[in-house]
């Protein structure tokens, strides 16, 4: 079982094998192919730092327990309808994605996140309501 923070489970959506790190990398693209080769993983939904923020590097700020990564984790999850503590299986996520959420929320819900300009994350929330679950790295 994995313990995510709300946030991340629209960050790995948008995952495409960039990050932080060479370690943050490999820890997300790790949980990542985990995800999409068995979406019967569970998942537990944290407050605060997770398994990914553990890899995080030391190079300042702690951008983990920023309070804006706080306050996104939480308008995340209660969109989703979900709660902390809560476990649930990868593919019920997927399942909560594609009923509550919409590619252009990204724009409003992760509007100061550095990667957002991307525009990968909307496109994964595209490829869940395909049906596709996770991208291929």
């Amino acid at each position: 079982m994995y313990k995510l923070r709300g946030h991340h489970l629209f960050c790995l959506l948008g995952y495409r094998g960039m990050g932080y790190s060479e370690e943050y990398v490999e820890n997300m693209t790790h949980l990542h192919q985990t995800l999409r080769e068995n979406p019967n993983t569970l998942i537990q939904l944290v407050k605060g730092p997770d398994q990914l923020c553990e890899k995080y590097p030391n190079s300042g700020k702690y951008h983990c327990q920023d309070e804006n990564i706080y306050e996104r984790d939480a308008v995340i999850l209660e969109k989703m309808g979900l709660k902390i503590g809560q476990i649930l299986s990868w593919k019920d996520i997927e399942s909560c994605i594609r009923k509550f959420v919409v590619p252009t929320d990204i724009q409003i819900v992760c509007e100061t996140c550095s990667w957002r300009s991307y525009g990968v994350c909307e496109e994964g929330i595209r490829e869940i309501h395909e049906e596709k679950g996770l991208r291929k790295l």
